[in-house]
């Protein structure tokens, strides 16, 4: 893992997420992959792998570059900015 200076700027403690699941998902009647939650302001998204990423439209809507996985026991987090975890 490499730090970048996204993380760096990132709120602490991280913000709690603002759903349990892709509420663009939900809205479609979709099914999420797994799930992302943005490190900036704590939105749910589905992942790359899911047939939305909406976690990436996320970024792409917002700016906010680093998210984590919101998937049980795992600690990653990516950078959009980047393309690497982080």
């Amino acid at each position: 893992m490499s730090e970048c200076p996204h993380v760096r700027k990132l709120p602490h403690p991280e913000p709690a997420p603002l759903s349990e699941t892709c509420p663009g998902c939900l809205a479609i009647g979709s099914h999420p992959v797994q799930l992302r939650l943005c490190l900036v302001c704590g939105h749910v998204g589905c992942c790359n792998s899911s047939p939305h990423q909406h976690a990436e439209a996320h970024f792409r809507e917002t700016g906010h570059a680093v998210m984590r996985s919101f998937e049980p026991g795992a600690v990653w987090r990516w950078c959009f900015v980047d393309g690497s975890i982080v």
